[in-house]
């Protein structure tokens, strides 16, 4: 089947390192591609060169002739256009339907006579979405078509998009969503594509092997390189006359080891955690909360232990912010009582990121605009160090906040939540614009907390991963707990947040029962647990080796009256590497029961 759209050989350098380098990409009618990248790898500026918005430096774009492509920017413009109606017609080609476009409006929430000037942020992606869905077009460029939008919203979306017959190139860190959706993805990693024909469910397994087998070969290109000067210097024939091609042979190894860009490290994410806080960190008893005649929160109880992962989902305007500020004390509840635990410190991540002046540096952002450190846990740290933690380079220390991408300014966020010391972290949105090794290692940031979590989210994949209970709104102020994580919500609820949930039994609580076949991926080891598979045996081998030299040592009959220092130390270490093993086998027994019960699943 020919190619609706099809690149070759792209290359963009925007000073410095190239951010493309021989990118091919081809994409045929019906096609579902997911392109996946580091935040920074140029995701969104190859889509944008796909789209014919941005001309490389050099490479090949063609388009079939006839074939219609619509582009979904990060950020819309909505300038010159007077109502969202009209915004969304402006994208319909000659012969299209106007009425798709109020229809696709409707579908998406909307009215039509909205002042885009004045919507939210889910208006105005619901807007962009609408403007390039309506003339259903063959090729479909999405970039991060999920920020934004509720869980309703987002599980419309992935419905109408499996239904369609256009071709598909997603970028998303929504894994669900891709997981959904895509057949084939497309890896751009410094500079350059690898693609695979499966979706993204195959992708992070396949991914980790290449890059474990780039491991290896760059392995052996450093022994090859040693065994080289080896023999220029001590061969015998490199003492006789230096042997000119070999030279040159290796002077290339060197070259190659030097042009070679290692992977993308991954974030240092870690909360500066304050004292433990009480057992009881909040408990609230019939809260009610009105605006306007409406009831947001009406009778609403909880307690929270110190150490709950709690997850609050639900359609956008529900109320989700209203509940957050009720359970922390911001807000005061209109009825109902509202108690707050001991020592509590709490740390907020907000979603309008828009609160920071985007004139303002990156330095300035993180310091407060005082110095050159960033008090972290009541400690300063300087600035510098700070942000390679959050994969800031150097050169970014000047940089105003407003060139900044949203995976940076999502990253920027979370360094200012996270130095602050807490045992209460209220995170809104936090997965918004982050790359997925970054989700990866906030995942990991959160599991490792000590304290509690409260988190607004509409990832299905993260809530799963991460929450231990969720918070869902049944209509009419009316919020319900359930336990675990998003997919066990859905099947002790027996309903998606779409449709009328099941009936509720006589005293007011949900009947729980089980819910439809799902298509719901199932659970899966992160990339965490996997390396941690792979590298604790190792580290269980190398403790029981210490312990045994450690052990030989103290077989010495005569060296505790021979050198008292020498015993101890002995006797301290294997005490420290015995405490070490059995942490690691717990953890190794753990991680290979859970592999078992996924791979029986």
């Amino acid at each position: 089947m020919p190619p609706l759209i099809q690149m070759k050989d792209i290359a963009l350098t925007f000073g410095g390192t190239p951010l493309l380098s021989g990118v091919e990409l081809s994409v045929s009618a019906t096609e579902r591609v997911c392109l996946i990248g580091r935040n920074g790898s140029g995701k969104s500026t190859l889509l944008k060169i796909a789209a014919g918005l941005v001309e490389p430096d050099s490479g090949s774009r063609f388009v079939q002739p006839g074939a219609t492509i619509r582009y979904l920017p990060q950020e819309p413009d909505f300038a010159g256009f007077a109502t969202t109606l009209a915004y969304v017609e402006a994208g319909l080609a000659p012969g299209d339907d106007h009425y798709q476009a109020r229809y696709v409006l409707e579908q998406l929430g909307l009215r039509g006579d909205e002042d885009p000037a004045h919507v939210s942020g889910g208006e105005a992606r619901r807007a962009a979405l609408a403007r390039v869905l309506a003339p259903s077009p063959d090729i479909l460029l999405l970039d991060e078509p999920t920020n934004h939008l509720d869980l309703t919203t987002i599980e419309w979306l992935e419905g109408e998009l499996g239904g369609r017959r256009s071709a598909l190139v997603l970028i998303s860190h929504d894994r669900r969503f891709l997981s959904n959706l895509s057949r084939s993805t497309a890896w751009l990693d410094r500079g350059q594509i690898r693609q695979i024909d499966r979706g993204f469910g195959a992708f992070e397994a396949w991914r980790d092997d290449v890059l474990a087998e780039e491991e290896r070969e760059q392995h052996k290109l450093d022994r090859k390189i040693v065994n080289e000067e080896h023999w220029l210097r001590y061969g015998v024939s490199g003492r006789r006359k230096r042997n000119v091609k070999r030279l040159g042979n290796l002077h290339a190894l060197r070259q190659q080891r030097r042009d070679y860009r290692g992977a993308t490290g991954n974030a240092n994410l870690s909360a500066a955690e304050a004292e433990k806080s009480g057992r009881l960190v909040i408990e609230a008893k019939g809260i009610t909360k009105s605006y306007g005649g409406r009831k947001i929160v009406d009778g609403f109880s909880i307690r929270v232990q110190r150490g709950d992962r709690i997850g609050i989902v639900g359609p956008n305007g529900a109320g989700k912010t209203t509940l957050v500020n009720l359970l922390t004390g911001a807000d005061a509840p209109d009825s109902g009582t509202l108690r707050l635990g001991a020592n509590i410190e709490m740390a907020t991540l907000d979603q309008h990121r828009e609160s920071l002046d985007p004139k303002s540096t990156l330095t300035e952002a993180l310091t407060g605009g005082r110095g050159d450190h960033v008090m972290v846990g009541g400690k300063p740290k300087h600035v510098v160090s700070y942000m390679k933690d959050f994969l800031f380079a150097h050169e970014q220390m000047r940089t105003p906040l407003e060139v900044l991408s949203g995976g940076e300014r999502g990253r920027l966020m979370l360094a200012r939540a996270l130095a602050k010391p807490s045992n209460l972290l209220v995170l809104d949105e936090p997965t918004n614009d982050l790359d997925l090794e970054t989700l990866d290692v906030l995942e990991e940031m959160l599991g490792d907390y000590e304290g509690t979590v409260i988190l607004i989210s509409h990832d299905r994949d993260f809530l799963d991963r991460v929450v231990t209970s969720v918070i869902v709104p049944e209509g009419n102020g009316r919020w319900i707990e359930y336990a675990g994580g998003y997919t066990d919500m859905l099947a002790q609820r027996g309903a998606d947040l779409k449709r009328e949930p099941g009936k509720t039994a006589s005293d007011g609580r949900k009947e729980p029962r089980l819910a439809a076949p799902s298509t719901t991926p199932k659970r899966r080891l992160n990339f965490n647990e996997k390396h941690a598979l792979e590298t604790l045996p190792k580290m269980i081998e190398k403790l029981q080796a210490e312990i045994a030299r450690q052990q030989n040592v103290l077989d010495d009959p005569d060296l505790y009256a021979r050198d008292r220092k020498k015993f101890d130390r002995a006797s301290a270490t294997i005490a420290t590497a015995q405490q070490e093993l059995a942490a690691a086998e717990d953890r190794w027994l753990e991680l290979e029961v859970l592999r078992e019960e996924i791979e029986q699943a």
